[in-house]
């Protein structure tokens, strides 16, 4: 007889963890007891030698669906014999946490809710160990229903029934409920008190009519109409002033979508899987959806119905033919955090709809759809949020200590590290007002709450105007501050467990530089200790402040000012660049540098370039040009050899020659679905010779920034280093754009905080 204590680390709360580990105890005879102490579940295993080993490889290799373990101590004990194998209540204790993130409804769930036979039939907020809101209704640990906003809800007799009962799929569910006990929905703000069934009813007849309904969700609202009616979402994007954003699907089931795109094998498994993300996926030429849902766009991105009223919404037992395909995108300000409650629903998204569909249990932590690209067959994050947020990534190198990173301005996400593990938080969305930093602050203040700890340090950019560095300074913590596309490098570099130097290409669009310039097309020589500027673009005047962003036609023309002088006017005229006034205008304020700075970003180069192919003159959103211009370069079928010029001059990428190349053979008429590819291209080959001729030796590349959100860029430039012999580090789990830096700024604090004494 042997008694080993085994602590498991990692996704363990709230998952079945506990009941789980009782069945595999009595499967083998084994006695002794589970225990959640919040940051682990501690298993005490008496038995026979073999049997025990046999029970830890169960626990190891059949643990719940849902958990994710990360780590496992096991250690000989010597102990009093145990009479059976018990489940022993939570308790606290101190060391590493890790938190569920918000689990979709699972396929036993959603096979009751609608089973007439099943009590809970239609029930809105159906949950059990293996499915429904974790992270968002979470006050405290450990995850028990006394810590978290269903403790509102007291079960009924027979809730609590399977609540108590470790033989049924409830036992220690905390959010389990059912019609009789749980929370309600209701039609907010309605003078004829719709609630219950008469409210889902109502919401489904006005979408089916080709109307727009606001619902309330696990992480937040969402704004929903017909996808299949063009009418529809074009009257959404007139009152959310959203122009051509592409919009968010959620299709009814798997069959939906396949009718809809092209799908491939590991696309499906996370399309179907827990978390369900909104992923991109290739549009067929004969989908039903409405062309204003993604418009001049090759792909959709959709997901399935991930909270029970969602389905509900699809399919319910009212007559009403519902459409198999809404359009579900964020019930916000356009670019601002996600509605949370009522209050936030009423102030910003009453007038964009014609119902909102409400419930009364709080959302702690608002949580946004992630959304997921795929590159070679493996994600790439776009927005890691619901789901996937706030899972840690382990640092192999031991840190002590805890931070807390504040991010960027826009996209922003914060990251906290504690000892060796950093926690990216769900989503907040752009910091351009006060609500974006009053977001900011108060889900860091819940998140540090969550993870028990004090950060000593706060990290932020070194953007003297950055909300987020506001907040940063607000927090009363001692600051350490962080170079933006340096913060980008380290990003990739913590993802991948990277700490030994690498050579950094950050292709982004704007960020701060340490010379007091705008930079954005950056090599740098990165290490934990700091960095050092080996390359750059070539520095080009960006004209026209903050309009320039919107209006890439306007950087075009200051480029084309540059490399051909006198000729420039012609150029401009012929290539439909003098979108309004006259090109003396844009003259004087680029020679007389009125409104204007210094830039190397590599998004305004984006923008250039299409502009110049006539692609996008202007954008509504970021990335809007620089996305068509990828588009197109991917229709490209033709020959993809190209004579390619020097593209390094000293410590420049010469980025001046490839648009010079791009304006005089757009003049010849050569194909613009050829020049774009050759942009990407030659940009690729540029960057990779920098980063070649600047090595130092070092044969690891990172590449991370927005722009390598474009995956062309991305598989040109790994395939340039590749042939050159260097090792290349790629995003996968982290979004390479802002969304991302937190995690950067969060290794560059802990190397700080753990290697200097004076900060």
């Amino acid at each position: 007889m042997v008694t080993k204590r085994i602590k498991v680390y990692g996704i363990v709360q709230g998952v079945g963890m506990r009941p789980t580990v009782a069945r595999h105890a009595a499967s083998l005879g084994i006695k002794g007891s589970v225990s959640n102490l919040g940051p682990y579940v501690e298993i005490y295993a008496q038995g026979e030698d073999q049997n025990v080993g046999r029970f830890i490889d169960l626990v190891k290799n059949e643990p719940p669906k849902r958990a994710a373990i990360l780590k496992m101590d096991v250690k000989e004990k010597d102990v009093p014999e145990y009479k059976d194998f018990s489940i022993i209540e939570s308790a606290k204790t101190s060391g590493e946490i890790f938190v569920s993130p918000d689990i979709a409804i699972c396929d036993e769930c959603l096979s009751e809710l609608f089973d007439r036979n099943n009590r809970r039939y239609l029930h809105p907020f159906i949950n059990c160990t293996c499915c429904g809101p974790r992270l968002t209704i979470l006050d405290a640990l450990p995850y028990d229903r006394e810590r978290t906003s269903m403790k509102e809800f007291p079960m009924c007799p027979e809730c609590a029934k399977e609540y108590y009962d470790p033989a049924t799929r409830r036992y220690d569910a905390q959010p389990v409920c059912c019609n009789d006990c749980g929370p309600e929905v209701f039609i907010l703000d309605d003078a004829e008190n719709r609630k219950g069934r008469e409210a889902i009813t109502y919401t489904r007849k006005v979408i089916a009519n080709g109307g727009i309904a606001a619902i309330k969700g696990i992480g937040g609202f969402h704004l929903a109409c017909n996808a299949y009616d063009n009418d529809a979402v074009r009257r959404l994007r007139e009152l959310k002033h959203r122009p051509s954003k592409p919009f968010a699907l959620m299709m009814r089931d798997e069959e939906e979508v396949l009718k809809n795109c092209y799908i491939e094998d590991y696309q499906r498994d996370i399309l179907k899987g827990h978390q369900k993300p909104i992923i991109l996926l290739k549009r067929k030429e004969d989908s039903l959806v409405a062309e204003q849902a993604a418009p001049d766009n090759p792909m959709i991105g959709c997901m399935l119905p991930y909270a029970p009223v969602q389905s509900l919404i699809f399919d319910y037992d009212d007559g009403i033919e519902m459409p198999r395909c809404l359009v579900m995108t964020s019930g916000n300000l356009s670019g601002l955090p996600i509605c949370r409650n009522d209050d936030d629903a009423r102030r910003e998204i009453k007038e964009y709809c014609d119902v909102i569909l409400t419930h009364n249990r709080k959302i702690r932590l608002r949580a946004d759809d992630s959304v997921m690209d795929f590159y070679d067959g493996r994600p790439y994050m776009i927005r890691r949020s619901r789901g996937y947020a706030p899972l840690p990534f382990m640092m192999t190198r031991s840190f002590k200590g805890s931070v807390i990173a504040y991010g960027g301005e826009l996209k922003n996400t914060f990251c906290v590290a504690v000892n060796s593990l950093m926690y990216p938080s769900s989503y907040i969305g752009d910091l351009t007002d006060l609500k974006g930093k009053n977001a900011l602050k108060e889900s860091a203040e819940r998140m540090l709450t969550l993870l028990e700890t004090k950060p000593t340090h706060a990290v932020c950019d070194l953007h003297p105007s950055y909300n987020s560095s506001a907040a940063a300074e607000e927090s009363g913590l001692k600051l350490i501050r962080v170079q933006h596309h340096y913060a980008h490098i380290l990003s990739c570099m913590a993802e991948n467990d990277h700490t030994d130097e690498v050579i950094g290409i950050s292709l982004d669009g704007t960020g701060y530089g340490t010379d007091g310039t705008i930079w954005g097309g950056e090599i740098l020589k990165c290490s934990l200790d700091g960095f050092e500027r080996k390359g750059h673009i070539r520095p080009f005047l960006h004209t026209g402040g903050d309009i320039a962003s919107r209006e890439g036609y306007r950087i075009a023309i200051s480029m084309l000012i540059d490399i051909f002088g006198d000729e420039a006017e012609d150029k401009c005229n012929e290539l439909g660049l003098i979108r309004q006034g006259a090109f003396r205008t844009y003259k004087t304020m680029h020679d007389k540098k009125i409104n204007t700075a210094v830039s190397t970003s590599c998004g305004r180069l984006f923008d250039a370039a299409s502009a110049i192919l006539g692609i996008r003159y202007e954008q509504s959103f970021e990335g809007e040009a620089a996305t068509a211009l990828e588009f197109k370069a991917m229709e490209y079928e033709g020959d993809k050899v190209f004579e390619c010029m020097d593209l390094t001059d000293g410590d420049v990428i010469a980025t001046d020659r490839i648009i010079r190349y791009l304006a005089e053979e757009k003049l010849k008429g050569i194909d613009t679905r050829k020049l774009a590819y050759a942009f990407h291209y030659m940009l690729a080959k540029g960057v990779a010779q920098m980063a070649v001729a600047k090595s130092d030796g070092i044969k690891t590349a990172a590449l991370s920034g927005g722009c390598y959100q474009n995956k062309l860029l991305t598989r040109l430039t790994e395939k340039e280093l590749k042939e050159n012999g260097f090792n290349v580090l790629l995003h996968s789990m982290v979004p390479p754009n802002d969304g991302g830096i937190a995690l950067g700024q969060a290794l560059y604090g802990m190397h700080k905080i753990n290697n200097q004494e004076d900060i």
